[in-house]
């Protein structure tokens, strides 16, 4: 029988000095190594902010410590990722002597605690203490400088401006802090450079994924989310399509992959399926059309994809599925019922021309169509009957918000607000009497 691990004991134990902190960067525990480092209690600093707690030395122009550790945590937030920081000269407040600081140097190392929606909820910042470190260096070299004789000579101390061979201990460190600035300095540069790349991903994105139908529709919410740890952009796709008479559609398509690859196959598809959506009546037919365009292009096989038209003057949704999980209509009465009567497989699973199904259901005026690709309800582990019903949970228990509201309330239900380990569309469509403008 393997004994429970009792982790506060642990933690309290850890040689190292730990600090936890919250995103909003309050001190929410502190472990007696790092207590004893400072010289504070624990009430001392468990809640306060971090830098209330330990503020710069007000009596040194250069001190930097405050900028560099925030800079630091703000990474952290930001990219989800651990952030090693260079040798950190940080005085901290003498505790008995109110406005005094003592000299202190610190080695430390930021590391985020990420929850399963991908949101970073606790920042573990560890340190070592390495001052005596420095003033060992200082005091040997000190030493060194006046009481090393010349090599060989067997004189007594060497005279002023006389050289001498550095010992071994004076090239290694130099080696040391010369090889720490190089990294930190690299590192700056690839942050700098992940940070231009990122750009230009969120850029090509954003114009790939733009729908001017879009914005004639205020009861549509659309919700983009690339896999945790991607570059920001992905192989899941949403459009809005105007039709004439006042019927619109809306499509949502997941081509397999993350990243720029699968970015680029999906808007090819994504314009193939909105063109050819303007041209033929019914969404099975649009769903042929492109299937034959995907067998020409690299990387879209096994593309799932859905589409679906809503016939706003019969109140009826026609729609047709390649694969792809099944959309929900959201009845008033918070009752949810599948799309699932017109799926075949995926784009380019049959080389030779195949017609594809269609269905229809009829709505009621204050139904929400909901539209979302699979990152939305899969789970490693977890059978996808399982992520339908939590999904139309989720549904049920929204059913009084607006588009707007019910999509962030139905990311967070689900536990995917800041990401999951796929990529998410998301389309939340309130059905009512209004038409929009047509335009085909």
């Amino acid at each position: 029988m393997v004994a429970r691990i009792d982790y506060a004991a642990l933690f309290a134990a850890t040689p190292s000095p730990y600090l936890v902190l919250g995103p909003d960067l309050v001190i929410v525990d502190v472990n007696d190594a790092y207590l004893r480092a400072t010289g504070r209690t624990r009430q001392d600093l468990v809640g306060t902010y971090i830098f209330e707690a330990f503020p710069d030395n007000p009596a040194d122009p250069y001190a930097d410590g405050v900028r560099n550790l925030s800079a630091s945590l703000h990474r952290v937030l930001a990219t989800r990722a651990r952030d090693t920081m260079a040798l950190q000269q940080y005085d901290i407040p003498v505790v008995d002597r109110p406005g005094a600081f003592e000299e202190r140097w610190w080695s430390p190392v930021n590391t985020p605690v990420v929850a399963p929606d991908g949101a970073v909820v606790w920042i573990i910042h560890r340190v070592e203490d390495v001052t005596e470190f420095v003033r060992s260096r200082r005091s040997r070299r000190g030493t060194a400088h006046e009481q090393r004789p010349v090599p060989g000579s067997g004189a007594g101390p060497e005279r002023p401006g006389e050289p001498r061979e550095p010992e071994e201990w004076e090239v290694l460190e130099a080696e040391l802090y010369g090889r720490a600035k190089e990294l930190q300095s690299l590192n700056e540069e690839l942050r700098l450079a992940h940070a231009r790349e990122r750009q230009v991903a969120v850029t090509l994105q954003e114009a790939m994924l733009s729908s001017p139908d879009l914005v004639r529709h205020p009861d549509i919410a659309v919700r983009y989310l690339p896999a945790v740890g991607s570059l920001n952009v992905c192989g899941d796709w949403y459009d809005v399509v105007d039709l004439p008479d006042g019927c619109f559609a809306v499509a949502v398509g997941d081509v397999v992959g993350h990243g720029l690859a699968a970015a680029a196959v999906m808007g090819m598809l994504r314009s193939a399926l909105s063109a050819v959506t303007r041209t033929v009546e019914e969404p099975a037919q649009a769903l042929e059309v492109l299937c034959r365009y995907a067998l020409c292009v690299e990387g879209a096989l096994t593309t799932t994809a859905v589409n679906a038209v809503i016939h706003t003057g019969e109140r009826v949704i026609s729609y047709s599925s390649a694969g792809h999980p099944p959309p929900v209509l959201l009845h008033a009465d918070g009752t949810c019922e599948l799309l699932d009567r017109a799926t075949d497989p995926p784009l380019g699973a049959h080389v030779e021309h195949v017609s594809r199904t269609e269905a229809r259901l009829p709505y009621t005026v204050g139904d929400t169509l909901v539209l979302y690709s699979d990152g939305l309800i899969e789970r490693r582990g977890e059978d996808i009957d399982v992520g339908l019903r939590q999904l139309c949970d989720a549904l049920s228990r929204s059913v009084r918000l607006g588009p707007e509201r019910l999509a962030d309330a139905l990311l967070a239900r689900l536990g995917v607000s800041g990401g999951a380990r796929d990529d998410i569309a998301l389309i939340a469509v309130r059905l009512d009497e209004r038409a929009p403008a047509t335009g085909r």
